[in-house]
């Protein structure tokens, strides 16, 4: 992992925030029963972001170039796009 600070905090904190964040974010759409296209989307377009941040950053493939990289991009944006597309074409 990088040692990169901001505001005297890791960058690895900073993430693990942002994901507990955007975890809370999809939790209270549940609770508060929202539903339709937009939000559908929204909350499938959070889970690509924290799979990629996952993978960058946990998985430490953020330092890795080339080949290796591209299998968790790959499986977070075929499925991804597939479901969006269902979800779409659905409504």
């Amino acid at each position: 992992m990088n040692n990169k600070r901001l505001m005297g905090i890791r960058a690895c904190t900073w993430v693990y925030i942002f994901l507990m964040g955007f975890t809370f974010v999809t939790y209270g759409v549940g609770r508060m029963g929202l539903s339709g296209l937009d939000v559908s989307l929204g909350v499938l377009f959070l889970a690509l972001i924290k799979g990629q941040l996952i993978g960058a950053y946990f998985m430490g493939l953020g330092r890795v170039r080339g080949l290796w990289r591209w299998p968790v991009f790959v499986w977070l944006f075929i499925p991804g796009t597939l479901i969006g597309t269902a979800f779409y074409l659905s409504a």
